[in-house]
């Protein structure tokens, strides 16, 4: 009798706990679960689900019957998240061979993302059948919620293809990928970009299919949009800048959607929209170490203003410039001594002053340096250099030449590996040096120098209304070529403006890498004193490193091209076509890990400011129209009519006739 008893009290028991368990365990599970690693495959985006209080779930449970899922469903997710796990811990990245990217310190999502985190696992107001339905009714009318051509296009085949059905929902709720989109989107200072122009449907709080299907289409309107300035930017370059030249590489609208909707992890597959480039990660790297580090503003410990200061006097200030200039003496010698100096005269060499070893305002300014910049000043450079890496081509090529014209530098690079470095004159901010990537085609050693038209219009022509022997006296020669083309030329010779070799890629702004004659050019600091082209410091080295990587068999070294000089010109066709990249880089993390910020010469970082700040930026990534002005073949055929005067010396005023032509 005491055996059936307690036979029937454990049937009992059983008959009552099992609908409980049935029920509640799939709530229980999608609430309290943490995301799959597949969702967080980048360490330094993790986004954890936000916890969700106990009395939500039981609220969940009571509103809506949730089928239980097949034990084997149920057991193959686990296994593909545990799979998803060990892929993402095998390919972590490798150290960066050419600039160690610090590791972004994880951070504590802001209180609007972590809200928003808890709304996503609510259900959804409406069946799938129901919001595929209203899909299908949208059809053709996507133009309401999707402006761009391409990205609408590709919208509705991609959408007509799976027959309508929504992208995110799925089984009445969000889909994993939704979620980790919306979090993603959320979270998009992370990569540099703003989240509010990537608007996020509040799904939990739309009440209708017809609202839900339109809230799908705006969400994937929105990745598009956001895949797409990850590739290429926020901003179309020509809105910044007249001369610039990186070609384009938007990716297709539809290729997008392939790659997010197939995505096991997909932070990953939106990531990968960045710029693959080692310069952009240690951006970003050094842009979330800035940000969830504690506020630290450089000490500034700049010298103050006063009087003129000459050698042999005291001054209070003469310990703390000793100090600056590591120049060593007794602490408390407040003379003005020889060793000062001579260390006073180098910095103003350097700074292009006149090296008298008088400490003056100019002076001090120049041993002082520049400010020290401010944290938001640092972040916000690095925004605004992210954004030009993003126009940046994604295959910087196996062997190539990096310009960066901020910082006056030139450094060749082959299989990611620094080979080179050296100093370069930049064009001055009047005619600033254009950006653009090309391949360079020949060496020229001996080079004859073609005038371009742009400094034919605007200067030569000009100053010949005064001076008309200033081709003569500039050893500039008008002639007609083989086609009958009138050029001015400088032929080969020590005062070519081209110095004794040239580095020529083909581009429309006409302008390649130089000799110079003038070599006191790299003496300072900031060296941006070109008409837009670029003046090398070492050029026969330059030109050695070149030849040796891009032709096959022997090439000449430094000493042979400096003995081919004076003779005749000689011309080097490169085998190999590296690829020269003119960039603007000012700010870049160097090889010890810091952050380096130099002047905004051209004024490109507050121009990108200024767009983002302003109405422009509903309209920033579209291209403005093309000025209606003069262009090169224009400008060309005029200056032909002129110098065909010239040549003939008929004109005694040609700018006058010149000035009539463009009225």
């Amino acid at each position: 009798m005491r055996k059936q008893s307690l036979l029937a009290s454990t049937i009992l028991a059983v008959v009552v706990t099992t609908p409980a368990v049935s029920v509640a365990a799939p709530d229980r599970i999608i609430q309290v679960m943490p995301p799959p690693a597949s969702i967080n495959g980048q360490p330094q985006r993790r986004r954890e689900a936000a916890p969700v209080p106990p009395q939500q779930i039981n609220n969940a449970s009571s509103q809506r019957a949730v089928p239980m899922p097949e034990p084997r469903a149920q057991e193959s997710r686990a296994q593909e998240s545990r799979a998803q796990e060990s892929r993402a811990q095998a390919t972590a990245p490798e150290p960066e061979p050419v600039v160690q990217a610090p590791a972004a310190a994880p951070r504590e999502p802001d209180a609007a993302v972590t809200e928003m985190k808890s709304t996503l696992d609510k259900p959804l107001a409406a069946s799938d059948a129901q919001i595929t339905e209203r899909l299908r009714a949208l059809g053709k009318q996507m133009s309401r919620f999707i402006d761009r051509e391409p990205e609408r296009k590709a919208t509705e085949a991609f959408y007509a293809a799976r027959g309508y059905a929504p992208l995110w929902i799925r089984g009445g709720e969000l889909t994993t990928q939704a979620k980790a989109a919306i979090v993603h989107l959320k979270s998009a200072s992370a990569d540099a970009l703003d989240a509010p122009d990537y608007p996020v449907p509040d799904f939990a709080n739309l009440s209708s299919a017809e609202a839900l299907a339109e809230g799908d289409v705006k969400l994937t309107n929105s990745i598009l949009t956001y895949a797409r300035h990850l590739a290429v930017g926020r901003i179309a370059p020509n809105r910044v800048l007249a001369e610039v030249d990186y070609g384009t590489h938007v990716p297709e609208p539809s290729d997008i959607l392939k790659k997010v909707s197939d995505a096991r992890d997909f932070n990953a597959a939106l990531d990968n929209y960045n710029p693959p480039h080692d310069g952009f990660r240690a951006l970003k790297a050094k842009l979330a170490e800035l940000r969830s580090g504690p506020r630290a503003e450089a000490p500034d410990d700049r010298i103050a203003d006063g009087r003129r200061i000459e050698a042999g006097e005291k001054d209070a200030r003469i310990p703390a410039i000793r100090h600056k200039l590591n120049v060593k003496s007794k602490t408390d010698d407040l003379v003005y001594d020889k060793a000062l100096w001579n260390a006073v005269r180098n910095v103003q060499q350097r700074a292009d002053i006149k090296p008298t070893g008088t400490i003056d305002g100019k002076t001090l300014a120049a041993i002082n340096g520049p400010k020290p910049v401010t944290q938001a000043t640092q972040i916000d450079r690095i925004v605004t250099n992210m954004e030009r890496w993003r126009w940046l081509p994604r295959d910087l090529g196996k062997t190539y030449v990096m310009v960066n014209l901020p910082d006056y530098t030139l450094k060749v690079v082959q299989d990611n590996r620094i080979q080179w470095r050296t100093k370069i004159v930049a064009g001055k901010p009047q005619t600033p040096s254009p950006l653009l990537t090309a391949p360079m085609q020949e060496v020229i050693v001996n080079p004859s120098w073609y005038v371009p038209q742009s400094i034919i219009q605007n200067e030569l022509l000009p100053q010949y209304a005064n001076d008309p022997q200033i081709f003569d006296r500039m050893g500039l020669e008008v002639k007609r070529g083989p086609d009958g083309h009138i050029n001015v030329v400088q032929p080969p010779g020590a005062a070519n403006a081209l110095g004794r070799i040239k580095f020529a890629f083909p581009n429309k702004f006409q302008v390649y890498l130089q000799d110079t004659p003038d070599k006191r050019l790299f003496a300072p600091e900031k060296r941006a004193f070109s008409h837009g082209c670029m003046r090398v410091e070492n050029p026969t080295k330059f030109g050695e490193v070149m030849l040796s990587l891009a032709m096959s068999g022997p090439t000449p070294t430094s000493g042979q091209i400096d003995q081919m000089f004076g003779h005749e010109e000689k011309n080097y066709k490169l085998q190999q076509r590296p690829m020269v990249h003119l960039t603007y880089q000012s700010a870049y993390v160097d090889d010890a890990g810091k952050l380096i910020v130099r002047d905004d010469i051209y004024g490109y970082d507050a121009r990108i400011k200024a767009i983002m700040g302003s109405d422009e930026r509903r309209v920033a990534d579209i291209a403005p129209p093309k000025e209606n002005k003069r262009d090169e073949i224009t400008t060309a055929r005029t200056n032909q009519e002129i110098l065909s005067r010239v040549e003939r010396r008929e004109v005694k005023n040609p700018f006058a006739f010149f000035d009539r032509i463009f009225r």
